[in-house]
């Protein structure tokens, strides 16, 4: 079994490979393994110098002719909900988003796979398996929870949770000066509701009504489709040689 030092984190090169984001483009990752009692304060750290987290590392890109990833946060208090955010937001008056404990179920995973099949089905992720599922949920040492978004129901005023099958969730790291949304994932089927707006507003809302400046959305890749939502959330910031900045 491979031992990884808990107390200075070692770093590591991958190996080029096909970018999944610009055709024609190889990328590399430096990472590192977020292991032992201070995983969670190592990943804030990480974190807030633009790396992201997949089950126990850390990584962020280290490509040698490309510099096109480029770490984004929301600055909560500042963020302005547009015409078009509040269409969201009406069209889903009728979901509500729970916290839950980062533990796996059978319905997380039967929405999971519904939600690659139909949306990254050539994706890297394309052939995990419920174990996989599992294992990108629990096996981590930091602190990460799951927000739930289900239809109301009759006692949600009461209980503040929803009622019925599972619509959405989102993987979510709690930082001490935000909150770091790791991965999504929804019901295919409700394309008209913009879920992943959505979940990007709720945890805007969550953040601000936990006292937490900003929500970490990962990389924006200019160039990419795929990545070309993120920059509508605004203000934003952008990580560059002189750290955080306003995004242009």
């Amino acid at each position: 079994m491979t031992q990884h030092s808990t107390e200075t984190p070692q770093f590591f090169l991958t190996a080029p490979s096909p970018c999944p984001y610009l055709p024609g483009q190889m990328e590399r990752k430096v990472f590192t393994h977020l292991v032992g009692e201070k995983a969670s304060a190592l990943n804030e750290i990480l974190t807030q110098g633009g790396f992201r987290r997949s089950q126990n590392i850390a990584y962020r890109p280290a490509c040698e002719a490309c510099k096109a990833c480029v770490s984004v946060r929301v600055p909560v208090d500042q963020f302005v909900t547009t015409r078009s955010f509040r269409r969201v937001l009406d069209k889903n008056v009728d979901l509500i988003g729970t916290r839950v404990d980062a533990a796996p179920t059978s319905e997380q995973y039967s929405l999971f796979r519904a939600y690659l099949d139909a949306r990254h089905s050539q994706g890297g992720m394309a052939d995990m398996t419920v174990l996989d599922y599992a294992m990108m949920v629990e096996d981590t040492h930091v602190d990460t929870m799951l927000v739930e978004y289900r239809f109301r129901g009759p006692d949600t005023a009461i209980t503040g949770q929803g009622d019925g099958p599972l619509i959405a969730t989102a993987l979510t790291d709690l930082l001490s000066d935000g909150l770091s949304m790791v991965y999504s994932f929804y019901e295919p089927g409700y394309t008209d509701r913009s879920l992943g707006t959505l979940m990007i507003l709720d945890h805007i809302r969550r953040a601000r009504k936990m006292g937490l400046p900003y929500v970490y959305l990962g990389y924006w890749v200019e160039g990419s489709k795929k990545m070309a939502y993120k920059a509508r959330f605004r203000p934003q910031q952008h990580l560059g040689p002189r750290g955080w900045e306003p995004a242009a």
